[in-house]
């Protein structure tokens, strides 16, 4: 039987998708933006 496809790591999720990431680009900063927007209590991982 396959191994399940979700096998995490807490460093690699955090460079894929931390803040840093998200507010290094254009877009990862908008999504911040709509985020703070809805009110969200995290904003990325």
């Amino acid at each position: 039987m396959p191994k399940r496809t979700y096998q995490p790591h807490k460093r690699q999720r955090k460079v894929e998708h931390g803040f840093m990431k998200r507010n290094a680009n254009h877009t990862g900063r908008l999504v911040l933006k709509r985020r703070r927007l809805k009110g969200r209590k995290r904003l990325a991982i």
